[in-house]
């Protein structure tokens, strides 16, 4: 994308059967997201993955293909400090 928009930056997302990638997120998931959309999609060793033409899109991926996500320490609160969209709270609930 060609604009100056603050993202969480180097997410590793797991994607069910595949490699995981990193990449940046727009704004933290919420319930009512249909996908993750991401831009900067790179492997991990930090190179384009053969599938992709262009690193700088936009990507979107259905929930139902991504496993899990790992956001690096202090990612949320970077964000919100750039000025991004994220909860004030980020804990997850277990019963």
């Amino acid at each position: 994308m060609g604009e100056d928009r603050a993202v969480i930056r180097n997410v590793v997302v797991h994607i069910a059967n595949e490699q995981p990638l990193l990449a940046d997120l727009f704004d933290l998931p919420v319930a009512s997201d249909a996908g993750l959309l991401c831009t900067n999609l790179r492997s991990m060793d930090g190179k384009r993955p053969v599938f992709i033409d262009r690193i700088e899109s936009s990507f979107f991926f259905p929930y139902h293909v991504i496993r899990f996500l790992e956001m690096p320490v202090g990612a949320v609160e970077r964000h919100r400090a750039e000025g991004g969209n994220a909860p004030s709270e980020t804990r997850a609930t277990v019963e």
